[in-house]
C-alpha cells in the first residue's frame, strides 16, 4: 500500500513546524541557564577560580571572555567557543566541563538557543556554584548531651550500612555519627531511611539528590539531635517539613530544589536555632521569608541572587519606617 503524499507532506510540515516553536521558545536565563552554570561551571570558572582567566558568574564577566578571548558572541552560538567546547566529545582534553559528566544535549540546546536569542542574562542575577550553597555551617554540638548507642541503635546502623551507605562518627573519641545518603543519589527511597528512626546519635544527615518523599520524613521526626539536614534537590513540599517541627537542635537546613512554599517554612518557626536556611529555587516568596526571619531573627536565609537576606532587607527598611511616621506627624501638625 503506497503511502498517501498529502498526509507525508503534512507530517513533514507539521514537523518542522514544532521544530520552528521550540527553536523560538524564549530561554529563561534564571530558570534554564542560571541552574547550569551553578551545577557544573562556576566552580572552575567563578569568583575562588578562573580557569583559562575565564568567569561565568556574571554577564559582564562572561563577555569579557578569558585568556584566549571572548567565548560567547550574542546571537552566534555557531562561533562561540563555549558552545564549541560544551558539545565535544566525552574524553576531548578541551571539553567543559572538564570534570564530571558532560552536559546534557537538552542543557546544550538551551545554551545554543540562549545565545542565539541575544544571551538574555539580567545584570542584577549573579551565579554562585552550587558548592556554596550546600555546603554545612561551622555549628558545632553545643547544648548536646552526649549518649550511648543501644542495641537497638547498633542494630539499625547495620541495616544502613547494608544498603551501601557509611554511618561514620564525625570525629574521633565521640559517639555522634553522620549519615550520608547523597552518595548513592536515587537508588535511596523512603524505605532505606526507615532504620534511621533508631539512630538517635545523627547529627549531620545528607539526603540531596535522593527520592526520598514526605512520607519518608517521618523516620526523622525522632532525631532531635540533628544539627545539619540537607534535603536540596529532592521532592520535598510542605508535608515533609511538619516531620521537623520538634528537630530542636536543627541548625543548617537546605531546601534548594524543593516544592516548599510560605505554608511550609511556617512550621519552622518552633526551631529556635536554625541559623541557616537555604531556599535557592522553591516556592517560597519574599514576605514568607521575612515572616519566618521575623520570627527568628537570629536566622541567615538565602534565597539565592535574586533577593538580598531577608535579614538585611529588615534592618533596612526599619529607617524608612521611621520616616514615614515622622512624615504623618508632621501632616497632623
Amino acid at each position: 500500500m503506497k503511502p498517501n503524499i498529502l498526509v507525508v507532506v503534512t507530517a513533514v510540515m507539521a514537523c518542522a513546524m514544532c521544530a520552528r516553536v521550540r527553536a523560538d521558545a524564549k530561554v529563561d536565563f534564571v530558570k534554564d541557564i542560571q541552574p547550569i552554570l551553578q551545577d557544573s561551571c562556576i566552580k572552575c570558572h567563578g569568583p575562588e577560580k578562573q580557569k583559562g582567566g575565564l568567569r561565568l558568574d556574571s554577564r559582564a564577566a562572561a563577555l569579557k571572555g578569558g585568556k584566549d578571548g571572548e567565548v560567547l558572541l550574542p546571537g552566534q552560538a555557531d562561533k562561540s567557543d563555549l558552545y564549541r567546547r560544551i558539545t565535544l566529545s566525552a574524553g576531548s582534553d578541551d571539553i567543559m566541563p572538564n570534570k564530571g559528566d558532560p552536559l546534557t544535549k537538552a542543557q546544550t540546546d538551551m545554551i545554543r538557543d540562549w545565545i542565539n536569542q541575544g544571551l538574555v542574562w539580567p545584570e542584577t542575577a549573579v551565579a554562585k556554584a552550587t558548592e556554596t550553597v550546600v555546603a554545612p555551617p561551622d555549628t558545632g554540638l553545643a547544648g548536646l548531651t552526649e549518649i550511648k548507642p543501644t542495641p537497638t541503635e547498633t542494630a539499625a546502623i547495620a541495616k544502613i550500612e547494608a544498603s551501601g551507605v557509611a554511618v561514620r562518627p564525625i570525629a574521633m573519641n565521640v559517639t555522634w555519627r553522620e549519615v550520608n545518603f547523597h552518595a548513592l543519589g536515587t537508588n535511596i527511597a523512603d524505605a532505606n531511611l526507615a532504620p534511621l528512626k533508631d539512630v538517635a546519635s545523627v547529627v549531620d544527615l545528607n539526603l540531596a539528590g535522593t527520592r526520598v518523599t514526605d512520607a519518608g520524613l517521618q523516620s526523622l521526626a525522632s532525631l532531635t539531635n540533628l544539627v545539619t539536614l540537607h534535603l536540596e534537590h529532592t521532592k520535598i513540599s510542605d508535608a515533609g517539613l511538619a516531620n521537623l517541627k520538634n528537630l530542636s537542635h536543627l541548625a543548617y537546613l537546605n531546601l534548594f530544589d524543593t516544592g516548599v512554599t510560605d505554608q511550609g517554612i511556617d512550621q519552622l518557626k518552633s526551631l529556635t536555632k536554625l541559623k541557616h536556611l537555604y531556599l535557592w529555587q522553591t516556592k517560597v516568596t519574599e514576605q514568607g521569608a521575612a515572616d519566618l526571619q521575623k520570627a527568628l531573627p537570629d536566622l541567615q536565609i538565602s534565597r539565592g541572587w535574586e533577593s538580598e537576606p531577608a535579614a538585611k532587607k529588615m534592618a533596612q527598611s526599619e529607617p524608612a519606617k521611621e520616616e514615614q511616621k515622622e512624615e504623618k506627624k508632621d501632616e497632623k501638625k
